[in-house]
């Protein structure tokens, strides 16, 4: 009887403590939960969340018991968040995993994203390094069409059948992948964009594809996380993502900054 009780002691005594280093590592804030979502920490905070909890740019909402992240003033449901590669999942709320006739609400691109062509200037990013983004997306497009002809030489089209018709009287298909502007075809219109992050995606069948935009894509908050690591304001950085490590690039100006620093301290 002794024995149980003291495991019991034992048991407790580190929960105990286990739940005060994880209280203290998050600045006193324990993580928030919604539905499936459990692991809501820094530097996401929930509605309602205290307000040292958190960023308030990454401010995610519960509604009906579901994680809601908001882009671009549309909501997205969250799927996962991973915290050890800096990346959300999420996912249109219009998309249906079992309806290959459900899309998304609104194209979303690499070009809703400032880090794919200028300096960073959003809370998230497309792309899964600080630097030059564009070459390492966490996506890739699925682009719809609707073609006043039927495609049959552009094995790129996939046909999406009588799952997706955007006009009566004309044909309507898919493609996996960036579409250059020598793939669009005459007499096709581009209808929609959607990202995926699923990466056994089928670009030659469009139930493929729809399981794609079913599963979500990923977003970055790598630029936080970069800020936090390396700190200096012209400072870029690069995360290896095969040993989680971070590794800051240093410009000209940084490196002028920092011997200056080192100036100071040596003659004050």
């Amino acid at each position: 009887m002794r024995n149980s009780l003291d495991n019991m002691w034992r048991e407790t005594t580190s929960l105990v403590l286990l739940l005060l280093l994880v209280h203290r590592s998050h600045g006193g804030c324990l993580p928030s939960s919604c539905g499936n979502i459990t692991n809501i920490t820094y530097p996401f905070r929930l509605k309602g969340d205290p307000e040292k909890c958190g960023e308030e740019s990454y401010e995610l909402g519960c509604e009906n018991n579901v994680t809601v992240l908001y882009l671009n003033s549309t909501e997205y449901h969250v799927q996962a968040i991973n915290y050890n590669n800096y990346t959300v999942r999420v996912v249109d709320p219009a998309l249906q995993h079992h309806n290959c006739s459900s899309l998304p609400l609104r194209s979303l691109s690499r070009s809703n994203f400032s880090d794919t062509y200028r300096y960073l200037t959003d809370p998230y990013q497309a792309g899964l390094r600080e630097y030059r983004n564009w070459k390492s997306l966490s996506f890739e497009h699925i682009v719809f069409l609707n073609c006043n002809h039927s495609v049959r030489e552009n094995e790129k089209y996939v046909k999406t059948g009588e799952c997706v018709k955007w006009d009566s009287k004309g044909y309507s298909y898919a493609v996996g992948g960036d579409l250059k502007a020598e793939d669009i075809e005459v007499g096709c219109d581009v209808k929609l964009v959607a990202p995926t992050s699923l990466r056994t995606l089928n670009n030659h069948s469009y139930n493929s594809m729809h399981r794609g935009l079913a599963y979500g894509f990923e977003i970055s908050w790598l630029k936080l996380a970069c800020h936090k690591q390396c700190p200096l304001s012209q400072s870029s950085c690069y995360f290896d993502y095969s040993r989680e490590k971070f590794k800051c690039l240093f410009g000209i100006l940084d490196v002028l900054i920092r011997q200056a620093s080192c100036k100071n301290i040596l003659s004050s």
